[in-house]
């Protein structure tokens, strides 16, 4: 359950806590650090990060720092590479695994153009609220994404012209239940049987509870954290929403912390959707709303207590979904979690309370208005957060402006209907092949006002064709040689 209406218009610090740059100094100066990490994203969401003596920041709101955009994914060509950060001390906190160390986010600047770079992510989040801002529909947009995850105790993976393997290990995995090791315990969640499961079972409660506390030491709000249903490994941290480009901040920050706390207990952590056969991937369902001069403008009286923009955003979210998924679901892995059978949001319906839908909208207090909200499901934690909390967004609005009938909802479990009735539900692309040829007809919803620019979206393309599609279509498979060796 999301706790959605617990922390309203409450600072992800704490009550009364709001950091800028000289409380960002103050903290450097109480703490005695020594030096500053500066932190940005890359336009595939990698953070990328470089460290100078704090003495190089002025904490006058003027700090500009300049690195070379040409080594970065998806910015600059060699020949125009001088770039700029700006730090935004809003983000400051003491990083709990660099010593002595304030870390900061920056949003990227291009002196070339002497404006916000366009390829930056984080500034398309800050466009997208101002594109809200300026749309009349509300003033702040609220997103909470639930990410998922993998722990494990070993993972290698090798690619050569002449083999290609990957191995996953985990002493929670029930494949280990016939280990011959001298003192098999034998506690071990079966597959699609690991929701919620005690210690000694969960045998990741001490390291989630590190995560979790490292998490509000550094400024993050926690709601629980548990056990998910793969058998090895997988869990989930629930963290507090918040506004569009924030909640993208709160995510990278999430996968840093977690990183990093599960390398300290020598366990590796991986965010990709699908990396056990059969059984449950990874997800990051969205919940999101859209607020007006403090009210919430998705509560109303229509079907399950949502407004009719909430309606219409919902329709906007379902009619642009085969190209939102390029963004949302952005890895060719992606599409091994995107099938039916394994709770999947393959399916391109909106119902109350209903997982097997796309879009789901939680069973709330009807006298409590601020909880009222919608989640979309098909989002997984490989996609950048900043791109794809802002195409979220940008799906819903142009739902609202072209007033787009969602049609009804459909309150079956789609996974047991009959196949007449579930084939005539659209669903998700299939593959990032497919999602990116829907992106490339499908993106004057992305682009209006500016948001994401043509150049953005045609960047985005070319690289999952020529890295990431190709690359894999390419390769053989080596379940390609259990079927085909001795043809």
């Amino acid at each position: 359950m999301f706790l959605y209406f617990a922390y309203l218009f409450t600072d992800s610090r704490g009550p009364g806590v709001k950091m800028d740059a000289q409380s960002a100094n103050e903290l450097a100066r109480k703490q005695k650090l020594e030096l500053v990490d500066v932190k940005f994203s890359d336009l595939y969401g990698q953070w990328q990060h470089f460290t100078m003596p704090i003495s190089m920041l002025e904490f006058n709101g003027k700090d500009v720092l300049p690195f070379d955009g040409s080594s970065i994914r998806g910015f600059k060509e060699i020949q125009e590479s001088d770039m700029e950060l700006i730090p935004d001390f809003s983000t400051a906190f003491n990083d709990p695994f660099s010593s002595s160390t304030l870390s900061v986010t920056c949003d990227v600047y291009d002196p070339h153009r002497k404006a916000s770079y366009e390829r930056d992510p984080r500034s398309i989040a800050k466009k997208a609220e101002k594109y809200l801002q300026g749309s009349g529909v509300g003033d702040t947009a609220f997103f909470g994404p639930e990410a998922e995850f993998f722990v494990f105790d070993d993972l290698r993976f090798d690619q050569t012209e002449n083999s290609g393997y990957y191995f996953i290990d985990s002493a929670e995995g029930i494949w280990n239940s016939g280990n011959g090791e001298s003192k098999n315990l034998a506690y071990r969640p079966r597959f699609k049987e690991g929701y919620f499961p005690v210690p000694p079972h969960d045998s990741l409660q001490e390291v989630r509870n590190d995560m979790i506390l490292t998490m509000m030491r550094c400024g993050i709000t926690i709601e629980k954290h548990h056990h998910e249903v793969a058998t090895a490994g997988q869990c989930e941290i629930g963290i507090k929403y918040d506004r569009l480009t924030k909640s993208a901040d709160n995510i990278q920050l999430y996968k840093y912390i977690v990183k990093n706390i599960a390398k300290r207990h020598s366990k590796v952590v991986t965010f990709m959707p699908k990396p056990l056969f059969d059984d449950n991937g990874s997800g990051m369902h969205c919940h999101q709303s859209i607020w007006k001069e403090g009210k919430n403008m998705f509560s109303g009286d229509k079907y399950a207590g949502l407004s009719q923009h909430a309606l219409y955003y919902i329709g906007g979210l379902l009619a642009h979904a085969p190209s939102l998924a390029a963004i949302l679901s952005p890895t060719t892995n992606s599409y091994k979690r995107l099938v039916p059978g394994f709770e999947a949001p393959v399916n391109l319906a909106y119902s109350q309370a209903n997982r097997s839908a796309a879009i789901r909208i939680p069973l709330t207090d009807p006298t409590i208005t601020a909880a009222k909200r919608i989640e979309y499901r098909p989002p997984d934690p490989s996609c950048n957060p900043y791109l794809a909390f802002s195409a979220m967004l940008l799906a819903g609005l142009d739902g609202i402006k072209k007033k787009t009938d969602p049609g009804e909802a459909v309150s079956e479990n789609i996974y047991h209907m009959s196949k007449e009735k579930a084939d005539k539900i659209r669903k998700l692309p299939g593959s990032l092949e497919s999602a990116i040829s829907a992106l490339e007809s499908d993106h004057d919803y992305l682009i209006s006002g500016g948001v994401f620019t043509k150049d953005v979206i045609e960047t985005w393309i070319e690289h999952k064709r020529t890295k990431e599609i190709d690359p894999i279509r390419l390769r053989p498979h080596p379940y390609e040689f259990h079927l085909y060796h001795d043809v």
